[in-house]
C-alpha cells in the first residue's frame, strides 16, 4: 500500500507498516519488533505523575487547580503545561536514547468541543506539530485514545465519573467513532503513522456483554477502515488490556493485540495466553504499555517479549519528580505546599502564591529542567544490563564517593538488594525510598552537608554496592564513611577488585536515621589505575551516604 507521503524530502510513494500473519512488517516490508515509549501525562495528565492527591483524573485536577487560582489561570497553567511538556527537543532525546516509535496518549476533548459539537482544530495542529517532529527524527507514531467520550472504563484514567459510560452510552460510542473517522480522515496518507490505538483500557461494566464489546469493536473499525485502508488497528482487550476472550476471531486483515503488563512476574508463562490468542488468530501482538516497576523487571520484561517476537512500548517518558521514567521534572519552589494544602496536610495558599508555584512546576516539565535517568535507558536498551556494569558517573580517588553513584547493572551484577523488583500485582517500587535511582537499592533524601542529597538506607545484611572507580595516585588511603543509624549494630566491608581491604566496620548508634558521623579506616593500600570497588553489608542497622577517599601517603 503506499501514497503520497507529502514529506518535504520527499520519496513519492510511500509504504505503511502492516500486519502479515503473526508479524508486524516495516515500511519496507519487513518483520519488526517495534520499541517504543508513551507520552503519558501530556495531553492526558493524570494524578500519579503530577502528586496530586484524590481522585486524579484530568476534570478533578483541573478543578482543584481551579479552586486555588481561578478558572483563567488554571487556563494558563495548563496551557504552560502544555507547552513545555513535550517539545521538539523530548522527540530528539527519544529518539537518540534508541525508540523507535511514540504512542500518543491524547484526550478526546484535545480534539473535539463536546461544549461547541465541533472539532477543535488547534488539536489537530497540534498533533500536526508532533508528527513533524517525529518525522525529523525518523520515528513512528502510533495514536491512543487515552479517555474516550463518557469513559471506557470506571477510573481516574479515562477521565469518567466512575462509570464507564462509554459502553451505556450509545451517544459516547457515536461520538467516540466520529472522532476517528476524523483522525482517519486527515491522516489517512501519513505514513509516519504506524496505526491507531483505538480504546485504552476498556473495562466493562455490569450488564455489558462481551457480545456487545466485540459489537462496537467491530463497528468502530470497520468505520474507520472505510475511511483509511492503510493504517494497523491496534486493539486491546477488556479488563485494562489484558482480556481479549470477547474479541476473538480477528476481525480486520491489519491489526494487533495490544496487551499492558504492570506487577508481575517476568516470566513468559504470564502472557503464555496471548501467545495462544496469537497462533488461533494469526494475528501479531504488542506491548502496548507497560513500566512503572525497577529497572530489572523492565530488562526482564522488554527481553522476554523481544525473545517471543512481540514489540513493546513503555509507560511513560517524563513525569514529575519520577525513578521511572528517562525524564524527571524537579518540584518547584511552592509547589509541594500546594500538594501539602490538597493532602490536607498545610494551609491554603494565597491564590498569588499557589499561582507562583503551578506556573512554576509547568515551566519545570521543559527538557532542559528535567533530571536524567540513564539507569533506565540502560535497562531497555543495552544488551549487557545483566551482566556488564558499567559507571553511573565518574567516580576518582581521591575524593568523595556518594553511595548512591554504584554502577549501572542488573541485581548481582552492579548491586545486591534483598528486594529488586515489584511482582506483588500491585503498584510499588523496589526502591523504598523512590528517590534517585530505579533499582532495588533504597535510597531517599537527606540533608547530610556531604554527598548529593541522597542516601542508601533499609539496608539489610547481604547486601552490596559495587562501583567503578579511577584511582589516581598508588598509596596509603584514609577511608571514610558518613554514616548514620538509630539503633547501632551495623557492619560493613570493603573490597577493591575483589581483594578486602576493610574486613569489618563496625557502626556504632548515632542518635537518628538522619543523625550523620564519620567512621574513619587508616592505612588502605590502592594502586593506581581503574579498579572495581565493593561495599559489602554484614550486619544491618545503618544508612550510608558517602565514602571519602583521602591520601595519607605515597
Amino acid at each position: 500500500i503506499s501514497c503520497d507521503s507529502g514529506d518535504p524530502e520527499g520519496e513519492e510513494q510511500q509504504t505503511f507498516f502492516r500486519t502479515s500473519g503473526k508479524q508486524i512488517l516495516n515500511r519496507e516490508g519487513q518483520p519488526v519488533v517495534l520499541r517504543g515509549v508513551g507520552l503519558g501525562g501530556w495531553l492526558m495528565p493524570e494524578g500519579y505523575m503530577l502528586h496530586t492527591p484524590g481522585y486524579g483524573s484530568p476534570t478533578s485536577i483541573r478543578g482543584q487547580i481551579e479552586d486555588l487560582i481561578g478558572a483563567a489561570n488554571a487556563d494558563r497553567f495548563f496551557e504552560i503545561y502544555r507547552q513545555q511538556y513535550v517539545k521538539k527537543e523530548d522527540i530528539d532525546r527519544i529518539a537518540e536514547w534508541g525508540f523507535d516509535h511514540i504512542r500518543l496518549p491524547f484526550h478526546y476533548k484535545v480534539l473535539y468541543d463536546p461544549d461547541l459539537g465541533s472539532f477543535r482544530e488547534e488539536g489537530f495542529d497540534l498533533f500536526d506539530r508532533f508528527i513533524g517532529w517525529c518525522k525529523a527524527n525518523g520515528i513512528y507514531v502510533i495514536l491512543d485514545m487515552h479517555a474516550a467520550p463518557g469513559g471506557q472504563n470506571g477510573g481516574n484514567i479515562s477521565d469518567s465519573d466512575g462509570t464507564a459510560r462509554l459502553w451505556l452510552e450509545p451517544e459516547n460510542q457515536e461520538l467516540t467513532i466520529e472522532i476517528w473517522n476524523e483522525i482517519a480522515r486527515r491522516y489517512k496518507n501519513e505514513p509516519w503513522i504506524i496505526g491507531y490505538d483505538l480504546i485504552n483500557e476498556p473495562v466493562l461494566p455490569s450488564g455489558v456483554t462481551g457480545t456487545d464489546f466485540r459489537r462496537f469493536m467491530l463497528r468502530l473499525s470497520s468505520s474507520v477502515r472505510n475511511i483509511d485502508p492503510n493504517h494497523t488497528l491496534y486493539i486491546e482487550g477488556n479488563w485494562y488490556a489484558t482480556d481479549f476472550s470477547a474479541l476473538t476471531p480477528a476481525f480486520d486483515n491489519n491489526m494487533v493485540w495490544a496487551f499492558h503488563k504492570y506487577w508481575n512476574s517476568t516470566d513468559a508463562g504470564t502472557i503464555g495466553y496471548l501467545f495462544q490468542l496469537r497462533d488461533e488468530t494469526n494475528t501479531p501482538l504488542w506491548l502496548g504499555e507497560s513500566g512503572e516497576n525497577s529497572n530489572d523487571w523492565f530488562y526482564e520484561v522488554t527481553r522476554m517479549v523481544e525473545q517471543n517476537g512481540i514489540g513493546w512500548n513503555w509507560w511513560t517518558h517524563k513525569k514529575i519528580e519520577t525513578v521511572t521514567s528517562p525524564l524527571s521534572a524537579p518540584y518547584a519552589d511552592g509547589y509541594e505546599d500546594v500538594l501539602a494544602y490538597w493532602r490536607g496536610q498545610g494551609p491554603r495558599p494565597s491564590a498569588d502564591a499557589a499561582r507562583q508555584a503551578l506556573f512554576a512546576m509547568a515551566e519545570n516539565l521543559s527538557i532542559d529542567r528535567c533530571d536524567y535517568r540513564p539507569d533506565v535507558v540502560a535497562a531497555l536498551f543495552s544488551n549487557t544490563f545483566a551482566s556488564l556494569p558499567t559507571p553511573y558517573r565518574e567516580l576518582s580517588i581521591p575524593g568523595t564517593i556518594s553511595a548512591t553513584d554504584y554502577d549501572i547493572g542488573a541485581q548481582g551484577v552492579s548491586y545486591s538488594d534483598t528486594q529488586h523488583k515489584n511482582e506483588s500485582g500491585s503498584p510499588g517500587l523496589a526502591n523504598n525510598g523512590g528517590q534517585y535511582r530505579n533499582d532495588g537499592v533504597d535510597i531517599e533524601r537527606t540533608d547530610d552537608i556531604s554527598g548529593n542529597g541522597y542516601n542508601v538506607g533499609w539496608i539489610d545484611a547481604g547486601e552490596w554496592l559495587r562501583y567503578t572507580v579511577d584511582v589516581a595516585a598508588s598509596g596509603s588511603y584514609t577511608v571514610t564513611f558518613r554514616v548514620a543509624s538509630a539503633s547501632g549494630g551495623g557492619r560493613l566491608a570493603m573490597r577493591i577488585d575483589g581483594v578486602a581491604v576493610i574486613q569489618q566496620l563496625e557502626v556504632s548508634a548515632t542518635g537518628g536515621w538522619q543523625s550523620w558521623n564519620s567512621v574513619s579506616v587508616s592505612g588502605v593500600a590502592l594502586t593506581a589505575g581503574r579498579h572495581e570497588l565493593r561495599i559489602e553489608v554484614t550486619a544491618a542497622g545503618f544508612n550510608l551516604n558517602t565514602v571519602d577517599f583521602g591520601l595519607s601517603g605515597a
